[in-house]
C-alpha cells in the first residue's frame, strides 16, 4: 500500500488524496462497459428472444446476419458510406484546419465556429432539413446523400484533432523547406503531413465511426434497400427483436475495438 503515499504526479498530490478520482472513474468506467457485457453473451443464446443469462450457447444468430444478404447490403452501404466519409471529412477537414491555424484571416472564429456548428446544432433539426432539401435535389435515399451528411456532421472532430496537431507541430521545419525552395503544397506533404500523421490517422478514425454509428439522419434520408445498418437494426427492434441485434451489437464493438488497437500499436511503435 506504499503506492498510496507515493506522488501521483509531479506535484504533492499523493494517490491518497486523490482515491475518491480513482473510484469515480471506475465507477464511470463499469457503467458505460457493463451494457456491452451484457450484450456479449446474449448474442450467443439458443433461444428465440434475448435472454441474460443465456441457458444454452449457439452461433445461430450470428449465421442469421452472416447469411442474411438484407443484413449485408445494409452493411456493405454502412461500411461505403462510413468510408467514403471518412475520405472527404479527412480531407476537408484537414485543409480547413491548416488554413485557419497558418492563415491570418480576419473572420478567423467565425469559420471555425462554422465547421463546427453541427455539434451546436441538434441532429434531429439536421435530419429534418437535410430531409426537405435532399428531396427537392433527388439525393434521398442515395449512397451520395448520405455521405455529404455524414461528412458535414464529421468535420468537427477531424477539425478538433487537427487542429490540435498543428498546435503540437513546429511550423517553423515548414518554413525552413520553404526557405529552401519548397512551394507550400510541396512542403505540406513531404513536411507537415508527416509530422501529423497520427493525428490524420485519429481524424479518420472519429470520422468513419461518426458516420457509421449515425442513425438520426440515416433514419430521414435511407430507408428499404438503401437503409444503412443502425437503420435497420433501429427497425427491426421496432418490429421483431431478436439476438440476431445482440450479433451485431457485438461485432461492432469488437471492430471498434481492433481499430482502436491498431491505433494505438501504431503510435507506440512510433515512439520507440
Amino acid at each position: 500500500m506504499k503506492w498510496l503515499f507515493q506522488p501521483a504526479s509531479l506535484t504533492q498530490v499523493t494517490h491518497l488524496q486523490r482515491l475518491w478520482l480513482y473510484v469515480i472513474t471506475i465507477l464511470a468506467m463499469a457503467f458505460l462497459v457493463t451494457p456491452t457485457l451484457v450484450v456479449i453473451p446474449m448474442s450467443f443464446s439458443e433461444s428465440q428472444f434475448l435472454e441474460f443469462p443465456p441457458k444454452q450457447l449457439s452461433l445461430r444468430w450470428y449465421e442469421n446476419y452472416f447469411m442474411s444478404s438484407q443484413w449485408m447490403q445494409a452493411t456493405l452501404i454502412s461500411v461505403k458510406v462510413a468510408i467514403l466519409s471518412m475520405f472527404a471529412a479527412t480531407i476537408i477537414g484537414t485543409a480547413g484546419a491548416y488554413a485557419l491555424w497558418i492563415g491570418t484571416v480576419r473572420f478567423r472564429t467565425a469559420l471555425w465556429g462554422l465547421f463546427a456548428l453541427p455539434l451546436a446544432v441538434p441532429v434531429i433539426l439536421l435530419a429534418i432539413g437535410s430531409l426537405f432539401v435532399f428531396a427537392r435535389l433527388g439525393l434521398v435515399n442515395t449512397t451520395l446523400g448520405l455521405t455529404l451528411m455524414h461528412t458535414a456532421m464529421a468535420l468537427p472532430f477531424v477539425m478538433i484533432v487537427m487542429t490540435s496537431g498543428f498546435a503540437s507541430y513546429d511550423m517553423n521545419q515548414e518554413q525552413a523547406a520553404r526557405s529552401l525552395g519548397a512551394n507550400r503544397v510541396y512542403a505540406f506533404f513531404t513536411v507537415t503531413l508527416p509530422q501529423v500523421k497520427f493525428s490524420v490517422i485519429s481524424a479518420m478514425l472519429f470520422s468513419f465511426f461518426a458516420s457509421f454509428d449515425e442513425v438520426v439522419v440515416a433514419m430521414y434520408i435511407s430507408t428499404g434497400s438503401g437503409a444503412t445498418l443502425n437503420r435497420k437494426m433501429f427497425a427491426s427492434l421496432r418490429d421483431q427483436v431478436d439476438p440476431t441485434i445482440a450479433a451485431i451489437s457485438t461485432c461492432l464493438v469488437t471492430v471498434s475495438i481492433l481499430l482502436l488497437l491498431i491505433s494505438q500499436l501504431a503510435r507506440s511503435r512510433r515512439a520507440v
